[in-house]
């Protein structure tokens, strides 16, 4: 075996292969998802320690960011307020002092013993007579960190794991895996100016500066994105391998009818997504779509033509929502319209009595019925089809990758159309679905009077109420959306000890009702109950959460659509599917809770009709940055841009999430920064795909078993995780 080859396939040998892996320390790197020498070499430094750009205590300005390397005096633990420890760590270096301050963390008082050389970098401020940092960076230093460079790479460790020991097992990790064939085909390396993977590896590690490590990082993201592409689009390949397409009739007699029984002229944007899907519908290859929409862009009635072409083409369709409010608003807004194109359709959830569900699902099962609405009901194996030729998943975010897989296995070979009104950047929806076509919706249907938004102080929200008041006064309805009735999960899991100085933010983090646990009814019914008995008293509250019953809730959706409920205090469940156009003001409490993108999709039920939209954000927190963040919702009604904003804020490990197949591999893209890297390596791969499909090529075959390993091994540390 060459010595190169040998190199290749250590990346996939475990990391007790790497010299200073015991048995104990192999199971502390397990604890922090690295199981392999690829997860090692993969384990890139969160940051650099440039001893070029130091400064001493006595030269770091108040007020501005600094780094400095010290020396520990004491570390010492306070418990200024029950359940708060505080940690105080005073450094030294000969010109002055300097006191770090660090939350919960009393274990570094026993690991910051006196004289252990750290460097610090945070805002420098001055209280109580000292130079001050709180919750800097901070890191520990060997004797001989000099021996490095001028520049320290800073990895992730942990308390088993010191930083000094995980820098020295990543540099014994390089010696067994150089030098390595590089997967990356020359072409492509000199398209793009990239350097080799060995150079890229030792560089991103241990560079001599930070021009290079620059460098190495883009070299490796592209190749992170472009494994992630080949993964995504053979997987779908796969999928697809063996089942005939439908090549469906997109000039029939329904859609001709469906058309003229729209009251309303479509965008330009619905024009352009119509004609894509059908075009694609048509073609003799299976579509897997994605329909990407600003809220109240109109995705639905761009289904209904797709839903049209299905019943032309003789086959059926299926259409799935997350919740059955929304499952009902396709009854009522595509129902009469599918009535008046010819074709038969039925509704299908849990509340379905039990004689209409055995109806549909017999009408289904022998052709009779076209399309069928539903929610996960529509994946029990009681629905089967005679021909689905089409399968729609709305609000896809809300659906695991086994569910809509699940469904769409409804019908063989069936065409696939994901659509969300979550707005996606199209550099993440590239990282997402690689292996799917997709179309945008930017453009609203019809003009609508402005919708404000306003961020207001706790001891503001009056103000809020006065307004909800005077809409109810005009005959008016409003949303009180409150997150009070769970308690938050946290953002990620609690990061390793080294890392936990990194600022326990409390970051944005209710995505939907998913993300809120424990709910407590008893205190929804408080709020509730106090609001009817304080606030609105001449009027008719009503109370929407996610405990409740589906037959409550719809009934309670019911009162509030005929009018018979002014205001509605509600959790996220009213994110998607209501429909008030008299719904005029929303007042969303503790909004610094949620994801700006989570906001923009509860605003967006407010101010649907002929009437003028308000919405006020009350938030419970003086922090300036999250102030920051909500005001951008004062700024744009755009939800495309508050995406990008808001993906910006969020630290590069969490952009991506966990939450779709294969994300939790990439450790270096940045969505935001690295959009040409992720267009380019998109169009790379599906240039690659179809040249050579089935790995015929060396250079191919290379990529490909790269794609698989790396996959592989983040679904293994995923599942280990779990």
């Amino acid at each position: 075996m060459t010595d190169r080859l040998a190199a290749t396939l250590s990346f996939d040998a475990p990391v007790a292969a790497v010299a200073g892996v015991s048995s104990a320390r192999a199971a502390a790197l397990s604890s922090m998802g690295i199981h392999t020498v690829r997860d090692l070499l993969s384990h890139y430094p969160r940051r650099y320690l440039d001893m070029s750009r130091l400064t001493t205590i006595a030269q770091a300005r108040i007020g501005e960011n600094a780094t400095i390397v010290a020396t520990v005096h004491e570390a010492v633990v306070k418990r200024p307020k029950p359940k708060l420890d505080l940690t105080e760590v005073t450094l030294v270096d000969g010109t002055g002092t300097l006191i770090a301050t660090f939350f919960r963390q009393p274990w570094l008082a026993k690991t910051l013993t006196p004289g252990t050389r750290v460097s610090v970098a945070g805002e420098v401020e001055f209280n109580y007579g000292f130079k001050r940092m709180t919750v800097p960076f901070l890191d520990k230093l060997d004797i001989d960190e000099a021996a490095h460079g001028r520049v320290i790479p800073v990895h992730g460790a942990s308390e088993k794991v010191p930083v000094g020991q995980m820098r020295r097992l990543v540099a014994n990790a390089l010696d067994i895996a150089t030098p390595s064939y590089d997967p990356l085909p020359l072409e492509l390396r000199t398209k793009y100016r990239l350097i080799s993977r060995n150079a890229a590896l030792h560089a991103v590690h241990f560079p001599s500066s930070l021009e290079e490590a620059a460098a190495a990082r883009r070299r490796l993201a592209y190749e992170e994105v472009l494994l992630l592409e080949l993964h995504l689009m053979r997987e779908s390949a796969q999928e697809s391998s063996g089942a005939p397409a439908h090549e469906h009739v997109i000039n029939g007699a329904h859609l001709e009818k469906l058309r003229k029984a729209v009251p309303f002229a479509l965008t330009d944007d619905q024009c352009r997504s119509v004609d894509d899907i059908l075009k694609r519908m048509a073609a003799p290859e299976r579509m897997e779509h994605m329909l990407l929409g600003d809220v109240g862009t109109g995705k639905t009635i761009v289904a209904a033509h797709a839903l049209a072409v299905a019943a032309d083409s003789g086959s059926q369709a299926l259409m799935m929502g997350p919740t059955e409010v929304l499952a009902a608003q396709y009854a009522a807004s595509l129902g009469p319209l599918l009535d008046a194109a010819g074709v038969p359709w039925a509704l299908i959830t849990g509340s379905t009595p039990q004689a209409e569900r055995d109806d549909a699902c017999a009408a289904l099962a022998s052709g009779a019925l076209s399309v069928a609405f539903g929610t996960h009901a529509l994946l029990e194996d009681s629905v089967t089809c005679k021909n689905c030729s089409l399968v729609i998943v709305d609000e896809e975010q809300r659906f695991g990758v086994d569910q809509r897989a699940k469904l769409a296995e409804k019908g063989r070979g069936a065409d696939v159309l994901l659509m969300t009104a979550t707005p996606i950047p199209r550099s993440l929806a590239l990282a997402l679905y690689g292996s799917m076509t997709q179309s945008y919706l930017r453009q609203v249907p019809f003009d609508r009077p402005p919708r404000t938004t306003r961020v207001l102080g706790f001891r503001e929200r009056g103000r809020a109420y006065d307004a909800a008041l005077a809409a109810c006064e005009r005959g008016e309805q409003a949303y009180v959306v409150c997150p009070l009735v769970g308690e938050k999960k946290p953002a990620a899991e609690k990061r390793a000890h080294a890392d936990a100085q990194d600022e326990e933010r409390d970051e944005p983090f209710i995505e939907s009702d998913a993300d809120m646990v424990g709910d407590n009814a008893r205190a929804a019914e408080a709020e509730a109950a106090f609001l009817q008995a304080k606030t609105f008293s001449a009027y008719k509250v009503g109370l929407l959460h996610g405990r409740m019953k589906a037959e409550e809730k719809r009934r309670v959706m019911d009162e509030f659509r005929a009018g018979r409920i002014d205001v509605l205090v509600s959790t996220t469940v009213i994110e998607v599917g209501v429909d008030v156009p008299r719904a005029t003001v929303m007042i969303v409490e503790d909004a610094d809770r949620f994801g700006l993108s989570q906001l923009h999709q509860l605003r967006g039920r407010v101010g649907r009709g002929e009437l003028a939209g308000e919405v006020y954000l009350i938030a419970a927190t003086s922090n300036e940055e999250a102030l920051a963040r909500l005001s951008a919702m004062e700024k744009t009604d755009d939800g495309f841009e508050l995406a990008e904003y808001d993906l910006s804020l969020r630290r590069e490990g969490d952009i991506l999430g966990n939450r779709q197949h294969g994300a939790s591999a990439l450790k270096l893209v940045n969505v935001v920064r690295d959009a040409a890297i992720i267009e380019a390596a998109h169009q790379d791969a599906r240039a690659i795909i179809e040249r050579d499909p089935l790995g015929a090529t060396d250079e191919a075959r290379a990529l490909y078993h790269e794609s698989d390993a790396m996959f592989l091994a983040a679904e293994t540390g995923a599942r280990k995780a779990r």
